[in-house]
């Protein structure tokens, strides 16, 4: 019998989208446990703060008893396995994501042959959405409600007031 296996999903998640959610729900059905691994992000600038992304994710999966939000700076592999966890989940919404993904996970897996690194495809309804794209209309004023959960946008447009 195989035993419980724990899962981190790791990201920026600035802000998270349907597509995120998506994944980790999806992932939340096939591990024990999920660790949606929110990165402090010190390589890029976030449009929100880290605490104000950890926020939101919480929000958004406070139903999901199997998934917890926890914060992570530096390798994602060290956070993986200080939580426990033997697979790594990823995102793959097209082959560019392939390609760059599929070395990371070469990488993780010098760096912890413990632990596995499995892809997932959205829901065709959510392949072509990113954070970055969701930022970049919101900013110009589109409206991005088909693209993440009604807290996110709530907070989206409250972040854009300021």
């Amino acid at each position: 019998m195989a035993k419980p296996v724990s899962a981190v999903f790791p990201g920026t998640f600035d802000p998270i989208t349907l597509g995120h959610q998506d994944l980790i729900r999806r992932s939340a059905g096939l591990f024990a446990n999920v660790v949606v691994a929110v990165a402090a992000a010190h390589h890029k600038k976030t449009m929100f703060t880290l605490e104000e992304r950890l926020e939101t994710v919480r929000e958004v999966f406070a139903a999901l008893a199997n998934v917890r939000v926890e914060p992570f700076s530096g390798l994602v592999r060290d956070f993986a396995v200080a939580q426990g966890a033997s697979v790594m989940v990823r995102g793959v919404r097209s082959v560019t994501d392939f390609d760059y993904e599929a070395q990371l996970a070469g990488m993780n897996r010098a760096l912890a042959p413990d632990v596995d690194t499995i892809f997932l495809t959205p829901d065709a309804r959510y392949q072509f959405i990113s954070s970055t794209l969701v930022r970049e209309i919101a900013t110009l004023k589109g409206d991005v409600r088909q693209f993440v959960a009604p807290e996110v946008h709530a907070r989206l447009m409250e972040k854009l007031k300021g």
